[in-house]
């Protein structure tokens, strides 16, 4: 484990597999994702790290499903005074209460999946205690602002705070050896093309990504430019 400063108040937090953000408001703290099952232990430290402790956290916002995302919301939903936050869709799933739709995967992502997270620990069930919907503004960071970006799973959720012109994206884009994408493993491709798009959209500068390292200056324009380049291929 590891930890960035990527602004003032934004810090990544690096695992093995994955990444989580923590937002910190000069009132309350928020962690956007939870890495993988058995991550706990890692947030705990990062935020030792940071002179914070794990009751400091108020609140988790799971941008999706996947194991690597809200594997760790279990544990981590556990600690005194966490609201674990998560779109209405995906929350049946992250609950335990339903399977989670698996990608609807191209030949060469099965591939890829098979290399990069080829023994990722199940997501054991979690509590949701509010489920989010598209437009919802959340009390952190100025007012952050739930995008639904359907498409990567039907309850996948991007995260815009205006006031900072920040966007974490979830999966629905990704930052892959200095080229912003768009990205893998979707359940509906159509629907997740569409949701790039409108992230493409939104007027921000730091743009935090699922996979791969942050971009804190144009991120708006690069995420426009990938749109269109991804339109056009």
């Amino acid at each position: 484990m590891r930890t960035e400063e990527i602004g003032p108040r934004l810090h990544r937090i690096l695992f093995g597999f994955g990444q989580a953000y923590l937002w910190r408001d000069d009132d309350s703290l928020t962690l956007i994702d939870t890495g993988c099952a058995g991550d706990g232990a890692e947030v705990a430290a990062a935020l030792r790290s940071l002179g914070l402790r794990p009751d400091d956290l108020d609140r988790v916002v799971l941008t999706h499903f996947h194991e690597d995302h809200a594997g760790g919301a279990a544990e981590i939903g556990a600690w005194p005074g966490v609201t674990v936050l998560a779109h209405r869709a995906d929350a049946p799933v992250i609950r335990g209460e339903v399977p989670g739709q698996p990608p609807n995967f191209t030949d060469w992502e099965r591939e890829l999946y098979a290399r990069v997270a080829p023994d990722l620990p199940p997501a054991p069930p979690a509590r949701v205690d509010v489920e989010l919907t598209d437009g919802d503004v959340l009390d952190f960071g100025g007012g952050a602002r739930i995008v639904g970006t359907p498409g990567h799973t039907d309850g996948s959720i991007a995260i815009h705070l205006p006031a900072h012109r920040v966007l974490i994206t979830g999966d629905i884009a990704a930052h892959v050896d200095g080229e912003v994408m768009f990205g893998v493993f979707h359940v509906d491709w159509d629907r997740a093309m569409a949701s790039f798009r409108r992230l493409a959209d939104l007027d921000v500068d730091t743009v935090c990504f699922g996979h791969g390292d942050p971009v804190t200056r144009d991120g708006g324009a690069r995420l426009r430019a990938a749109a269109h380049q991804t339109a056009s291929g």
